[in-house]
């Protein structure tokens, strides 16, 4: 999974945070921390279309864009490539163990009897 620049990870905060899809205008009217030309959004919504981070679908002339994946899929993505850039799979697995909290764990514990009982 090829990663997220700035400007891409908060076009993509907001989309993972508005329900159903957006055009380029209501995204760059929802950057309010920046001042960005809507040629600018448009080519950042476009790159993350071919990335395969968006879907986009025809609205008139418009287009409107949507996460192709949830954001817990992205970041559970990225904790699998971090796993694979260590020598040592199961060392990186229990150093994350030992980090995680409480509830964390108990989350984690559950997910795996879930798995083992399927």
């Amino acid at each position: 999974m090829k990663g997220l620049g700035e400007l891409e990870r908060s076009i993509m905060d907001i989309l993972w945070a508005h329900e159903g899809p957006l055009t380029a205008r209501e995204v760059g009217r929802l950057i309010a921390d920046r001042d960005l030309a809507p040629t600018t959004v448009m080519t950042v919504l476009d790159r993350l279309t071919r990335k395969s981070f968006l879907t986009r679908t025809r609205d008139g002339r418009a287009w409107r864009y949507e996460p192709a994946a949830s954001r817990d899929a992205y970041v559970a993505e990225l904790m699998l490539e971090a796993l694979d850039m260590t020598g040592d799979r199961s060392a990186a697995l229990t150093r994350f163990a030992q980090t995680v909290s409480g509830s964390e764990a108990e989350i984690l514990r559950k997910a795996l009897t879930e798995l083992e009982e399927e």
